[in-house]
C-alpha cells in the first residue's frame, strides 16, 4: 500500500486564498501568501509524485475530500510496480483546491457556475493563486533529474487533476505563468531552463468547456510551462458537459465530445482497462482526447456521467501519466 497524504487549499469566490480564524475564514493578505504556502503546504521528503487536484460543479466541502481520497485509494489499489515498473514506489502527495462550486441542477445554476469558475480565473484570483502555490511546489519539491547525492532520487514529479469546472481554474493558472517561459511539447523534450514552474502531467476529467477552448480561451498552454501532455477526458453520457453546455454555450463541451481544435495536433484514444499499458507512444502529445464514452456511463440526473470519473480505469491513467514522465 502506497503512502499518501491530503493537504486542502480553499477559495473564497473571488479566488483568493482563505485561512481559518477564531472568527470565521479570512483572506490571506498577498504578502503573505508564500509564507502561508510554507507553513501549510511544505512537500514531504517522502513522496514521490505531487498531485494537485481542484474538484468540479456541484461540489461541497467534504465531498470533494471525498472525491480525492477515493481517487488516490484506488491508484492504491490499482498500483503494482510491473505495470508501472518506473513508479517504485508510488507515494503521491495530494494538494486539494476547494472553491464554491454549488448550484441549483438547473441551466441557470450552470451558467452561474460557469461565470464564477471564469471569473475567478480572469477577473478574480484563483490563477494567480493556484499559479503561484505550482510555483512554490515546484521550487520545494525534489528534482528529478538532481545527483544521486540527493535524497529522493527518483522523484518528486508535479501533476495536475481537475474535474469539470475544476480544469478551468487549473488551465486558468498554468496559462497565468506561460507569458514567462520558453516551452516544451513533452516528455521527449528537454525540460525548461529558469521556469516559473514546469508540470509532468495535466489529467482534465470532463472538462467542462468548449471543445475550441484550447484554440480560442487558453492559447497559451501550446506554450505553457508543461513538461508532459495536458489529456482530457470525454464521454456521450456526461449530459453535463452535453445536454447543459449545448444550451449554455450553443456548442458541446469537451466532457462531453473531446478536444476539438487546439494549437498543437490532438492526439485521439481510447480509455484502457485497467490491465492494458498505454504505450508511450499514445500519450507523449502536447493534446491527448481520451473517448471514456465505454467507461464514465453510470448516473441518471442531470449530469448524467458527469461525476462517474472515479474509476478504476481513471486511476490507470493517472499511474500511467506517472509512469511515463520518468
Amino acid at each position: 500500500m502506497s503512502r499518501t497524504d491530503v493537504r486542502v487549499v480553499d477559495l473564497a469566490p473571488d479566488g483568493w486564498l482563505l485561512e481559518d480564524t477564531p472568527t470565521g475564514p479570512r483572506p490571506v493578505p498577498a504578502h503573505r501568501l508564500d509564507t502561508r504556502f510554507a507553513e501549510e503546504l511544505a512537500p514531504p521528503p517522502w513522496a514521490t509524485d505531487l498531485l494537485v487536484y481542484v474538484h468540479g460543479w456541484q461540489t461541497t466541502p467534504e465531498s470533494a475530500l471525498t472525491a480525492v481520497q477515493r481517487l488516490l485509494a484506488l491508484t492504491a489499489a490499482q498500483y503494482d510496480d510491473t505495470r508501472y515498473p518506473r513508479l517504485e514506489p508510488w507515494r503521491p502527495w495530494t494538494v486539494l483546491i476547494r472553491w464554491p462550486s454549488r448550484s441549483l441542477p438547473s441551466l441557470g445554476g450552470y451558467r452561474r457556475i460557469r461565470d464564477r469558475a471564469h471569473a475567478m480565473g480572469t477577473e478574480g484570483h484563483a490563477a494567480r493563486v493556484i499559479g503561484r502555490l505550482l510555483g512554490y511546489l515546484d521550487a520545494r519539491r525534489a528534482d528529478p533529474a538532481a545527483p544521486p547525492v540527493l535524497a529522493n532520487r527518483e522523484g518528486q514529479y508535479l501533476h495536475l487533476v481537475g474535474h469539470s469546472f475544476g480544469c478551468r481554474l487549473l488551465c486558468e493558472a498554468v496559462q497565468w505563468a506561460a507569458d514567462q517561459e520558453a516551452l516544451t511539447l513533452g516528455w521527449s523534450t528537454p525540460a525548461p531552463a529558469g521556469r516559473p514552474f514546469s508540470v509532468d502531467s495535466m489529467l482534465l476529467l470532463q472538462m467542462a468547456a468548449p471543445r475550441d477552448a484550447f484554440a480560442a480561451t487558453f492559447t497559451a498552454l501550446a506554450e505553457a510551462p508543461l513538461h508532459g501532455p495536458v489529456v482530457a477526458t470525454y464521454s456521450q453520457h456526461d449530459r453535463a458537459t452535453g445536454f447543459w453546455h449545448l444550451r449554455a454555450e450553443k456548442r458541446a463541451g469537451i466532457g462531453y465530445a473531446g478536444i476539438g481544435t487546439a494549437p498543437a495536433p490532438v492526439s485521439a484514444i481510447r480509455m484502457l482497462p485497467p490491465d492494458e499499458p498505454y504505450p508511450l507512444a499514445a500519450l507523449d502529445h502536447r493534446f491527448v482526447s481520451v473517448d471514456a464514452s465505454d467507461v464514465f456511463v453510470r448516473g441518471n440526473g442531470p449530469a448524467g456521467a458527469h461525476s462517474d470519473h472515479l474509476r478504476p480505469e481513471s486511476a490507470h491513467l493517472l499511474l500511467s501519466l506517472a509512469d511515463h514522465c520518468r
